[in-house]
Parts: structure tokens; C-alpha cells; sequence
């Protein structure tokens, strides 16, 4: 099989890495995707050369190159366009479920074994197009199966995260769950709180936004996967809701947003999953705010008052798509009016000034956001009543 062509193998630059380079293959989602016809993010290289001399070859051809993770065996080419990782072959010497230790080789079919799935061991010619396949991965592709490498248990032993990664390739590729992994991962599901938090937080806010999330993570909830490290999801029927809502109103998927969705609509709680993830403090935030109830009022009042995109959590986490659609690319007005000009028409400097403002913008939120005429009178107003309970 041959490698169609794609826009990403026409980015200035790769042309030149790859004659720079000599030997080498593209490797893993750039080669998945592209069979798949689907957006390529990120291109990775695989070569037999050796870090050093992959470093030596990119100073001769004038390319940029930082050694991201060399000991690892990985240096990033810097391109007009964007980053390309350059990836010395490698097979692993130790592992603890955690980190690997490894060791450089110049056998293809080596690098692919130490490898997850069978379809991210997939390599590519840059020149001919020629796909090498050392185990199956073709095949899984094609009927959109995520398949462990080898032993399930031995691989998902070497690295926990691959559970999750399991289940996150099988969101975003698979239509069946490989039944021998899919045992596997239920299995070994309490080797996740080996894991650091950071690890487990990126997986999971990356399997939420999948467009098989839904499935997933109710197979995920039945296999007890969340159990050992996030006990507190424990049902998947607002995901479900929150996915209809999103695609009704035609607004993208959120990573926390749907994360919010699969927990228990408790600040708390959404405050020590937080924390237990480390999420920033951003994120935090948003996940608290969305475990609140919707206030009354309208959509406009809400984005004004906590933000759009805290209002449009809200608004569709309850199921209201037109709403959170009618606010999407509403942009939130600033008060036509300040406390200098309430001063100006009489009011002392201090809370009277306060309490008058905040009755302004409480009514020009209430009337939809009048023009500033309209705002002026209602500045009249105000200071007229402030000044009769001063007397």
C-alpha cells in the first residue's frame, strides 16, 4: 500500500529534513490519520541514525535543531510551519509501568514492537510512499480496531497510561473494543494510581472531547477503569445530554466542560477533582462554576455577569442549545456609564456612589442592554433616588 498524498507533505521545509536525514520513515499518527482521511496535527520521523548524528545532519542543512528529548533518542526539527519530532529507533531495556529506559537500534521492526497499538505502528517512505506494517495495524484500521502490540498485560505493565490510552484510541478510531485488551485494562485498572495526576488529566481531557466519548466512558464506568483513581464518575447520562446539546448548537466539544459533566453536580466535588487532576486554576474554576445551577434570567445576563464561556457551560449542560448558540459570538458590552458621572449629578463620593451604580447596570441588564441615552435617564433616576434616602 502506498501513502496518499496529503497537504501536510507538501509543509515547506520537510523536503529538505527528509533529504537532510537520508534513511528515515514517517511514523505513527501522521501515516494513521492520512489512511483515515482525517486532519493531520503532528509529523513524526523515525531513522536509524543516531541522535548526534541526527543533530550533525540538520546543522549541515541549515535546519534548527533543539534536542528536546535526547536522551530519548529525540531532537525536534524547527520548520517554517511548525516543529517535526526526528526519532532515533529504539527498543526498551527496562521498564516500571512509568518510564522506560532504552536503547538505539537500526532494526524497523524492533521500534515498532516497543510501540501501543498496531495502528500507531504504521510507518511510511517520504519518498515512495511505501507503507511498512510489522503487525497488523493495516488490517485493525480498516475495521477500526484498537489492538495492543504483543500481550496486553506486558505492554500496559511496561507503561499504566496505556489504559487509558486504550480507551481514548478506541473514542476517537475504534467501533469494537479488542476483547482480550479490553480485559486486560479492566484487569489492571488499579495500576492507574501508580500514575502522576498531571498524566491522567491530560488522557482523560483528551477522551472526553473524542467522538465516540460518550461509549467509552460508559463501557469505562462498567469496567470500573475511573474507579481506583476518579470514583465520583459513575454515570455517563449527562455526557450523553451535553453531547446533543454541543451538537445542536453547534459548539465544538470542551475538555472540561464535558469533564464537569461526568461528575456530580457538587461544587465540592468538582473543587477536589480539580485538584486531585492539578488543573489551573482556570480550569478549576470553569469546572466549579459548571457544577452550580443555572440561574434565572437571560442568556445575555448570564455571559455578562460570569463570563461567556462559563454562561455557555451552563446553558448547555442544562440543554439549552438555542441559548448557548444565541450567546456563542454574542460579545458582552462594558456599562456606558462610570461613578464619576453619578458624582457629577450630585452624589457624594463613597458607597451612595456604589449602590447607585450597581442599580444602574442592575436595570440596564434587566432592559437588554440599552443604548446609552437610555442609560443616562436610568443615571437620573438613580441619583434622584439615592438622594431622596440621603435626606
Amino acid at each position: 500500500m502506498i501513502l496518499p498524498t496529503a497537504e501536510w507533505r507538501e509543509r515547506p521545509g520537510l523536503d529538505q529534513l527528509v533529504y537532510a536525514l537520508g534513511e528515515c520513515r514517517f511514523v505513527g499518527g501522521s501515516v494513521r490519520d492520512t489512511l483515515l482521511g482525517t486532519a493531520v496535527a503532528d509529523v513524526d520521523i523515525a531513522t536509524p541514525l543516531s541522535p548526534q548524528a541526527v543533530m550533525d545532519r540538520l546543522k549541515a542543512a541549515e535546519i534548527r535543531a533543539v534536542p528536546t528529548g535526547i536522551e530519548h533518542g529525540t531532537i525536534t526539527a524547527v520548520l517554517e510551519n511548525g516543529p517535526v519530532e526526528v526519532t532515533t529507533l529504539r527498543r526498551d531495556v527496562s521498564t516500571d509501568g512509568r518510564r522506560a529506559t532504552v536503547a538505539f537500534t537500526d532494526d524497523w521492526q524492533e521500534d515498532a514492537a516497543r510501540r501501543d497499538f498496531t495502528i500507531n505502528a504504521l510507518y511510511a517512505d517520504p519518498i515512495s510512499g511505501e507503507i511498512f506494517d510489522y503487525f497488523g495495524g493495516l488490517a485493525d484500521l480498516e475495521v477500526r480496531r484498537v489492538r495492543f502490540i504483543g500481550d496486553p498485560l506486558q505492554r500496559i505493565a511496561e507503561d499504566h497510561l496505556r489504559i487509558l490510552r486504550f480507551f481514548r484510541f478506541l473514542a476517537r478510531f475504534g467501533d469494537t473494543p479488542d476483547p482480550e485488551g479490553l480485559d486486560a485494562c479492566t484487569a489492571r485498572a488499579k495500576d492507574l494510581m501508580a500514575l502522576s495526576r498531571e498524566r491522567i488529566a491530560d488522557e482523560l481531557l483528551k477522551l472526553v472531547v473524542a467522538g465516540g466519548a460518550v461509549g467509552v466512558t460508559e463501557l469505562m464506568i462498567g469496567r470500573g477503569i475511573f474507579a481506583p483513581v476518579l470514583p465520583e464518575i459513575t454515570s455517563s447520562e449527562r455526557l450523553a445530554g451535553l453531547a446533543a446539546a454541543e451538537a445542536a448548537a453547534g459548539i465544538a466539544p470542551d475538555p472540561i466542560r464535558r469533564l464537569s459533566a461526568l461528575l456530580p453536580t457538587d461544587k465540592n466535588v468538582a473543587d477536589q477533582v480539580g485538584a486531585r487532576l492539578k488543573l489551573s486554576n482556570v480550569q478549576r474554576k470553569r469546572l466549579i462554576a459548571a457544577a452550580a445551577s443555572l440561574p434565572d434570567g437571560s442568556p445575555q445576563a448570564l455571559a455578562y455577569r460570569a463570563g461567556p464561556q462559563i454562561a455557555i457551560d451552563l446553558l448547555l449542560l442544562a440543554g439549552r442549545s438555542d441559548d448557548a448558540a444565541m450567546i456563542s459570538g454574542w460579545t458582552v458590552p462594558r456599562l456606558p456609564i462610570g461613578g464619576g458621572a453619578l458624582v457629577a449629578r450630585g452624589l457624594a463620593k463613597g458607597p451612595d456612589v456604589a449602590r447607585a451604580l450597581r442599580a444602574v447596570e442592575d436595570r440596564w441588564i434587566a432592559e437588554g442592554f440599552p443604548e446609552a441615552q437610555r442609560v443616562e435617564a436610568l443615571a437620573d433616576a438613580a441619583v434622584a433616588q439615592a438622594l431622596r434616602e440621603t435626606r
